[in-house]
C-alpha cells in the first residue's frame, strides 16, 4: 500500500527524460485521479500515473 512519506524509486516514467531511472522520492499524496505526487530528490514534484509509469516501493 502506498500512503504518504512511503519511499518510491522510480524505474521509468512516460515523456520526461529528465527523471532518471534510480531517482528516490518520498510520496505526498495521491490525488483523487490516483496520480502518486512525489518529491524526488532532484528537486522535481512530479506526480506518478500508476498505469503508465514503472517504479518501485523502497
Amino acid at each position: 500500500m502506498i500512503d504518504k512519506d512511503t519511499k518510491i524509486k522510480l524505474i521509468y516514467m512516460n515523456n520526461e527524460p529528465q527523471m532518471l531511472s534510480g531517482l528516490t522520492g518520498t510520496v505526498e499524496f495521491i490525488d483523487d485521479a490516483k496520480q502518486i505526487h512525489v518529491k524526488w530528490e532532484n528537486g522535481s514534484s512530479l506526480a506518478l500515473i500508476p498505469e503508465v509509469d514503472k517504479f518501485e516501493i523502497l
